[in-house]
């Protein structure tokens, strides 16, 4: 049997889905999103996240914060 929570992950996160695994607001988001530290595509009149550039983002973090 396959586990079907992996099969059905989301491909894009919304900005909401995003403050959530950041633990950030919204308007943190979209703040990011519009300087571009956070990587997002428009998808219509949405704006779209890929997992992994949320990942990268953390590493862009973490490596500001070892050069400091």
């Amino acid at each position: 049997m396959t586990d079907r929570s992996s099969a059905f992950a989301p491909k894009w996160l919304s900005p909401a889905q995003v403050a959530v695994l950041l633990g950030f607001g919204i308007s943190k988001v979209k703040m990011k999103i519009a300087t571009g530290e956070l990587r997002s595509v428009k998808d219509g009149k949405y704006r779209r996240i890929l997992p992994e550039w949320v990942d990268e983002y953390i590493r862009d973090q973490i490596e500001r914060q070892e050069a400091a």
